[in-house]
C-alpha cells in the first residue's frame, strides 16, 4: 500500500523548501538529516520548527524536508511556511 503524504512548496529570502507532511510520530528530517542535526548550531531555530504543530496543538505528523539556498534563518522560515501550508491541506477541521 502507498503512503499518503501531502505536499507542499514555499519560499522565504531566497530560500526554497519542499516538504512532505505523513501521519507519524513527529520526525522531522531535513536533506536527509535529523533536524536536530541540520539546525545544530541554532536550539531557536529548531524550536522554530515545531510552531506550526504548537498553533494547531498536534504533533502527530511527520514531515521530510528539502530546503536550499539562503542562510539557515530563512530556511527555517521556509519550512515553516510550507508545512504550515501541507498541515492546512492534510487537516479539514483548519479550513474553517
Amino acid at each position: 500500500m502507498a503512503e499518503h503524504y501531502t505536499y507542499a512548496l514555499g519560499r522565504r529570502k531566497s530560500s526554497t523548501a519542499r516538504v512532505r507532511v505523513t501521519t507519524g510520530k513527529g520526525t522531522i528530517t531535513i536533506n536527509g538529516k535529523p533536524a536536530k542535526d541540520y539546525f545544530a548550531d541554532s536550539a531557536m531555530l529548531l524550536h522554530d520548527l515545531d510552531k506550526p504543530f504548537r498553533v494547531i496543538e498536534d504533533n502527530k505528523y511527520d514531515v521530510t524536508v528539502v530546503v536550499d539556498g539562503g542562510g539557515h534563518v530563512g530556511q527555517v522560515d521556509a519550512i515553516k511556511l510550507v508545512i504550515s501550508k501541507a498541515l492546512f491541506e492534510k487537516n479539514e477541521a483548519l479550513k474553517g
